[in-house]
């Protein structure tokens, strides 16, 4: 008989779902359009930039047909200005996650919003959807990671897109903003992403003592990533236990009180 598995996804499965977040490549050879089960891929055309998939992009740069485009938030810099975030201006609570994308607004030229419904995938009248119901853009599905995403926020799949990055794109990650006067090297981006991950680790252990406090407690995870989600699932779930049991004993303990002080009484 198999194993119950755990409650949640395990790490191999949060890896594997990141490998979807588009990336920007520069193609160094030229390839016809790919049938893939989400759709056609766009062709690609040297020296014109191209946002496909990660795992294709990873494909792709192992072959030498490509070269990626780490996203601007991999930067030394804005990896160096979220830690400070962190640590100085906001240390008890995660940096916001990055803004949904503007989009343009067809009745006022020239004019793009954010947020409400001004940044749905479709349009009810387009669609001819008129009950109302909306399709809102959620993390995953953001482009967050393409070379048009903005510096100084961390995605949903941040920590996961980073090490792929750096483990099979180093040379293109060393590349990120190298001048004349100044070179960027991968081991300073992960120096700062190792400061990065200690820092958030360190919030969420302390987070949960809010789960011990009356009724519950409660826990904010807004600008949590999908990786320090599966993390810290377990010391999450062993600190619940562990308040479940001491409320378990307690309960108990007043029921053994209230039986003696019945026995006493007479009753």
């Amino acid at each position: 008989m198999a194993l119950p598995l755990p409650p949640g996804l395990t790490h191999a499965e949060v890896a594997f779902l990141a490998e979807m977040e588009l990336v920007t490549v520069v193609p160094r050879q030229r390839l016809e359009s790919i049938e893939l089960l989400g759709g056609k891929t766009p062709p690609l055309r040297p020296p014109h930039r191209t946002d496909l998939p990660l795992w294709l992009a990873l494909l792709l740069k192992k072959q030498r047909r490509a070269n990626i485009v780490p996203p601007p938030w991999l930067h030394p810099s804005s990896l160096a200005e979220i830690i400070k975030r962190e640590t100085k201006e906001n240390p008890t609570a995660f940096s916001d996650p990055p803004p949904a994308p503007a989009r343009a607004d067809p009745s006022r030229p020239g004019i793009a919003s954010r947020g409400g419904r001004d940044h749905n995938y479709y349009d009810e009248e387009e669609d001819g959807n008129s009950g109302g119901d909306v399709i809102l853009l959620s993390a995953p599905f953001r482009p967050s990671c393409t070379a048009d995403a903005p510096a100084g926020y961390l995605p949903y799949h941040w920590l996961e897109v980073a090490e792929s990055l750096l483990a099979h794109a180093g040379d293109d990650v060393a590349s990120l903003g190298a001048t004349p006067s100044s070179s960027s090297s991968a081991g300073e981006v992960r120096g700062l992403l190792r400061d990065l991950v200690e820092v958030r680790a360190a919030k969420m252990r302390s987070s949960t003592s809010q789960l011990e406090g009356f009724g519950g407690g409660l826990m904010s995870l807004r600008g949590v990533g999908a990786m320090e989600l599966a993390e810290s699932r377990g010391f999450t779930e062993a600190a619940r236990r562990e308040e479940e049991e001491e409320r378990g004993d307690d309960d108990e303990e007043e029921e053994e009180d209230d039986r003696v002080s019945d026995e006493e009484m007479g009753i």
